[in-house]
């Protein structure tokens, strides 16, 4: 048997596994007949996207791994369009630009695939106006674990009686299934991170592209306690505006690692009736606190925005994983009106115990910052994991969640248990054992099968 690719063995955190074998089906009915010949077998299949996530979800830990990188039919038509679970997040963009659309789910990952989004009802920055995935999804056609292909559309109705699980208090949450009252078979696998079904193609919602934007990046100065609350207090007064479609945060850190010497900074995009917008010139008044700021309306200076953004995640991978290290970052959110709270207790216990090895950032208008640890000792890494574990235990007591956007895959499945009592994770458990009997898809995402 010729090695595995470690391609298909890790993912972007830095986590790895194993597996005995690697299948790239084609096509939709290769899919099925895969999934048919590893149920008869009992042999677990993890599905694989792009490999852009950072819980281990797509990492198999034995058994066989199901890439779909060869499912990318895509079509564009005016409102919506179709997309097959291999399509990447930036060639849809891509697409629905060329014709004045857009998606509005912008994951930090413009390389993560579709399929993959879906699995964690991805959402990004744009999620501040626009909200997760799971609102932009009109249909699925999904794989079963026997083999079985069905379709679904928005609104046809579970079922079964899947149980109802209490939602956390935070506009964006990803931990677990989403059991609802009325559930619809849609709502069900978005999110459900691969371990009931197979999505193989996509109905995604587009929006008309707006008529202008206004980019910005501002700066604020002083110390980190300063600088935080001049930004907080910028993004309480800024929040009503509902033109403004993200609000995103750096912490000193963060800058630091960019290259700018500021205490705090928040970017913003705006949506504009035209660029001779009136709306532009509020922004004098806005700013009136700030120590520096840029602003662009053209694509170019905007993209260039973007790449500020998304640099810095990268870089923060790259400098763990360099050192030797699993990457080590939380993606919880909390109530809008804990957002203070929250960050205030990540600052006062990460100057306490990882002075200058931290930095904050993120989707602050959602409540939802991302903490990343910089570890440069085994030391350093294992008191990081107890950190997170804290910072967890203190979002879901302020009413938040321990995943909103990424995911708990296999990396973070012992989060679950901090939001859910036993018998509301034996709901889950008893929808997957309704659709996989055998256990064969996603083994060890979420929760560990009944025989481990």
């Amino acid at each position: 048997m010729s090695e595995i690719s470690s391609a298909y063995l890790e993912d972007a955190s830095g986590y790895r596994g194993h597996a005995l074998r690697v299948v790239v089906p084609r096509d939709e009915a290769e899919v099925a007949a895969a999934l048919r010949e590893a149920s008869a077998a009992s042999i677990p299949i993890t599905i694989a996207g792009a490999g852009t996530g950072l819980t281990g979800a797509r990492v198999p830990l034995g058994g066989w791994v199901l890439s779909l990188e060869k499912l990318t039919r895509m079509e564009v038509r005016v409102g919506a369009a179709v997309a097959g679970a291999g399509v990447l997040l930036r060639d849809l963009h891509g697409a629905a630009a060329a014709t004045r659309q857009f998606y509005p789910p912008d994951p930090t990952e413009m390389a993560a695939s579709i399929g993959g989004t879906i699995a964690t009802n991805a959402s990004g920055s744009r999620s501040f106006r626009y909200g997760d995935t799971r609102r932009h999804v009109e249909a699925l056609r999904v794989v079963l674990a026997d083999g079985t292909v069905r379709a679904f559309r928005r609104g046809q109705p579970v079922d079964f009686d899947t149980g109802t699980l209490p939602i956390p208090h935070t506009t964006k949450h990803t931990a677990g299934y989403y059991l609802r009252p009325n559930l619809d078979w849609v709502d069900l696998f978005i999110g459900a991170e691969g371990t009931l079904g197979v999505v193989t193609d996509a109905e995604l919602r587009l929006l008309p592209a707006p008529a202008a934007l206004l980019g910005g990046v501002v700066f604020f100065d002083g110390g980190s306690s300063d600088a935080d609350q001049a930004a907080l207090n910028a993004v309480d007064a800024w929040r009503a505006d509902p033109t403004l479609r993200m609000l995103e945060y750096f912490d000193r850190g963060s800058l630091a690692l960019l290259g700018q010497p500021h205490g705090a900074a928040l970017l913003f995009e705006q949506e504009l009736a035209s660029e001779d917008d009136p709306a532009i010139e509020a922004w004098e008044s806005r700013i009136a606190g700030a120590t520096d700021s840029w602003f662009a309306l053209n694509a170019r200076d905007r993209e260039k925005f973007r790449e500020f953004r998304h640099a810095l995640p990268e870089m923060v991978n790259d400098t763990v994983r360099r050192n030797g290290f699993l990457k080590i970052g939380s993606d919880y959110a909390v109530p809008i009106e804990r957002n203070r709270e929250m960050l205030a207790y990540y600052r006062r216990r990460l100057e306490q115990e990882f002075a200058g090895r931290y930095v904050i950032f993120g989707h602050i208008g959602d409540a939802h910052l991302h903490v990343n640890l910089l570890p440069a000792s085994d030391a350093d890494s294992a008191r990081g994991e107890e950190l997170m574990l804290e910072f967890a235990r203190q979002a879901v007591a302020l009413g938040g969640t321990v995943s909103a956007e990424h995911g708990l895959g296999k990396r973070k499945a012992h989060l679950l248990e901090l939001l859910y009592t036993p018998a509301e994770i034996d709901l889950m458990r008893a929808v997957k054992r309704r659709l996989d009997p055998q256990w064969v898809l996603g083994r060890g995402t979420l929760f560990s099968a009944p025989e481990e």
